[in-house]
């Protein structure tokens, strides 16, 4: 009620005449509520210095501990269409066995004897090298035979080079003789004349010294002509040497062309060849993927696509497959103020979602609270959530985990650090400071720092 008037009721009416009233209005309660806070403050300021242990709490879940040991989903390299299922969810396959068989949808691959016909293609292919093969031995061949042709039109042209020379210098000296028998037939000539005129010669006599001269000097005239013909000869012999040397470089080069050619076309074929026999090879592997065959042994988790006649994409999700074996292991996040203070090897205590931390003795292999784990793995970077992520597997010193524990299902972790004092961690707590920083060291045993 408030109070807005001077008029006070509890003096205008006696409440002692009440039973509840004197139940209540008495003054003894006062006493023992006072020993009472006397006696939670006393146990507060005691619980304040007991101990406490500073932990690393952390929330994730259940995955293995390999990484092919986890659920996997199965995929198709190439786009095709279901034509045939063999297995059903919840099938256990073993490695290789054929999960469904697929069908082409692409129009370059419908041809059902393309692996045939590209065989065929590649004997073609294999026949057209053979043949620029035997082109280019013929052209070898050719070149030889020109060259040696060529060695011998030019030893023969050489010989009639040699053979003009010997001849010049035999009408030279010819020609010398000439000359030396004009010379001689001149001076019987004038000497008979002389006679003549002093009638110790006949007329004859000079006239037949007359026709001497004019032979000497006719058979010097032919001497040159033969001279001159013979120095042609040489001329033309040097200049037959350079025309077949010009004739057979040209017949050579052009069978050389012929013969690069032919090389220049086999080694097109071989390089068609090549291609052709990489195509037949993934013609082949591309049959072969039509059979989606389970990559290793496990249970068929679920079809991811269903029905007949159902196409998809390369890369597109099957059927999910999940190992028959593997090793168990939890995956945990920590926050960044505490990495620090996880080291690879530590110990930690692992609470898994459907197992209570409490004891229940009737249950199998789950009265043991929380269980044993060890740090095998730390990320070096942050997680998408903030936090890093870190591996447990199970310890090997603490009891075996659960054989029903399934990937998948959520696991608290608590990583226990050094012990101090309530009032300690308290005000740790508030004033939002990380735990005491320390090291590991040999033993099992931590070091403070």
């Amino acid at each position: 009620m408030l109070n807005i008037s001077p008029n006070k009721l509890n003096d205008k009416v006696d409440l002692s005449r009440f039973e509840a009233a004197r139940r209540v209005f008495h003054r003894r309660h006062y006493k023992h509520f006072n020993r009472f806070l006397l006696a939670f403050a006393g146990i507060g300021v005691v619980v304040l210095f007991l101990p406490w242990t500073q932990n690393i709490s952390g929330e994730g879940y259940l995955t293995t501990l390999r990484p092919d040991q986890r659920p996997q989903t199965v995929q198709s390299p190439i786009p095709g269409r279901i034509e045939k299922w063999y297995v059903r969810e919840g099938d256990l396959v073993q490695a290789g066995d054929t999960i469904l068989f697929m069908s082409e949808v692409k129009n370059e691959y419908f041809d059902p004897r393309l692996i045939e016909r590209t065989g065929q293609q590649i004997q073609a292919k294999n026949m057209a090298v053979s043949s620029y093969q035997e082109k280019g031995r013929a052209l070898e061949a050719q070149v030889g035979a020109l060259a040696t042709e060529r060695r011998l039109k030019l030893e023969q042209a050489r010989n009639k080079l040699l053979q003009a020379r010997l001849k010049v210098e035999s009408d030279s000296l010819d020609l010398e003789a000439a000359r030396t028998q004009i010379t001689i037939a001149e001076r019987q000539y004038e000497r008979t004349s002389t006679l003549q005129e002093e009638g110790l010669k006949a007329v004859t006599d000079v006239e037949e010294k007359r026709m001497k001269l004019q032979e000497s000097r006719a058979k010097l005239i032919s001497q040159q002509n033969k001279l001159l013909a013979s120095r042609n000869e040489v001329l033309n012999a040097e200049m037959e040497i350079g025309r077949v040397e010009a004739e057979y470089t040209d017949k050579i080069s052009k069978a050389r062309s012929d013969l690069f050619t032919a090389r220049s076309a086999q080694f097109d074929s071989e390089a068609q060849v090549t291609k052709l026999e990489n195509e037949y090879a993934n013609y082949e592997r591309r049959s072969e993927l039509y059979y989606v065959r389970a990559p290793q042994t496990g249970y068929v988790n679920k079809a991811l696509r269903a029905g007949i006649g159902e196409t998809f994409k390369e890369g597109d999700q099957l059927v999910s497959i999940m190992p028959s074996e593997y090793d168990m292991a939890v995956e945990t996040f920590v926050d960044p103020i505490d990495l620090p203070l996880v080291h690879l090897g530590e110990k930690v205590r692992i609470q898994f979602d459907g197992w209570p931390a409490i004891i229940f003795s009737g249950w199998p292999n789950v009265s043991y609270g929380t269980y044993g784990g060890e740090v095998v793995a730390i990320e070096t970077f942050i997680s998408p959530n903030g936090k890093y992520r870190i591996l447990l597997a199970p310890d090997p010193e603490d009891h075996s985990w659960p054989k029903d524990l399934r990937v998948g299902s959520g696991a608290n972790t608590i990583a226990l650090l050094e012990d101090v004092p309530i009032w300690f961690e308290l005000w740790r707590k508030l004033n939002g400071f990380p735990p005491n920083y320390y090291n590991p060291v040999e033993g099992g045993k931590t070091a403070s720092k």
